[in-house]
């Protein structure tokens, strides 16, 4: 998302960048990281457009703002969201990839963005996550003919990354307002609060909308440690082992006693009944249905 449909006039300009994010903390939501960029030549008229770090800005000024901006001629913007979904999944995988990563990854990929359509980036300034020295040399390792300022509160101190805080937070905020809520918990509705994990009414929501077994709503960022607590009670599943080609179970547990585990929680009854109900669709779980996920016995 962006104005990069269009090359304008004065790409071919020396140009000035400013990257900034929303949405780090909050247990809820995507993450966003936002763009502005401009020639070098309209740096001191940006400085008098009133752009400010976005949460300073009441919402009803970031929107104004964000408006103006998006049909200035001579500024450019763009915005990377990042999925709660894809979060979790990074932070999750074996080879870990942590926040900062993935956030310095998102930055990479907006120069790289707006380089590719034809703008001539000569500065980039960029609020730091992580220590600014070493992000300083990791942005210019990959973009050497580009010079780079990381620096704290860098939303503050240039209007450039100021413009690009509004982008970032407008986005986000208007991503979690219309986010569809379509998924596993029953009666699930939208007063989620802040979405930080101190928040009360966050709290609350997290607590009614939880599912024993498939966890949260994609809403919700599961990886972060404030999910943890809400599943002390969640249904232990422990898988039937898959057979091998003599037939026999995998692992150290008996099958029987595997299965005997999972009926037990009444998740299933004997083989044959466990497959007629899958087929026929009765007493699935609405995320299965949802999905239109069929059980499948040959390949």
């Amino acid at each position: 998302m962006g104005s990069e449909a269009m090359v304008p006039e004065w790409a071919s300009e020396p140009c000035i960048m400013g990257i900034d994010e929303a949405g780090r903390g909050p247990v809820l939501g995507p993450m966003v990281y936002g763009c502005l960029y401009c020639p070098l030549s309209y740096k001191k008229t940006l400085a008098t457009l009133s752009f400010a770090d976005s949460k300073t800005l009441k919402e009803e000024k970031r929107e104004e703002l964000f408006e103006a901006l998006k049909g200035n001629d001579s500024i450019g913007w763009a915005v990377d969201v990042i999925d709660p979904k894809e979060l979790s999944a990074k932070m999750l995988k074996k080879n870990k990839i942590n926040l900062n990563e993935i956030s310095h990854d998102s930055a990479m990929g907006l120069v790289d963005r707006v380089l590719k359509i034809g703008v001539l980036l000569t500065e980039v300034y960029i609020d730091t996550v992580g220590d600014p020295g070493k992000y300083e040399a990791k942005m210019t390792k990959n973009f050497p003919s580009i010079k780079f300022v990381v620096a704290k509160k860098a939303d503050s101190l240039y209007p450039v990354v100021s413009g690009a805080s509004i982008a970032a937070k407008v986005t986000r905020d208007r991503a979690v307002r219309d986010w569809v809520l379509d998924e596993t918990a029953d009666n699930i509705h939208r007063n989620f609060g802040s979405g930080y994990p101190a928040d009360p009414a966050t709290k609350s929501w997290l607590e009614n909308h939880k599912h024993s077994i498939f966890g949260f709503p994609t809403l919700v960022r599961f990886s972060w440690g404030t999910c943890s607590t809400y599943f002390k009670s969640g249904a232990e599943v422990l898988w039937e082992s898959d057979l091998d080609e003599d037939g026999g179970g995998g692992g150290n547990n008996s099958n029987g006693k595997r299965q005997l585990k999972l009926n037990n929680m009444g998740f299933t009854t004997s083989k044959k009944r466990s497959e007629e109900i899958e087929s026929s669709g009765k007493g699935r779980s609405r995320f299965f249905q949802a999905r239109k996920l069929e059980h499948l016995t040959h390949f």
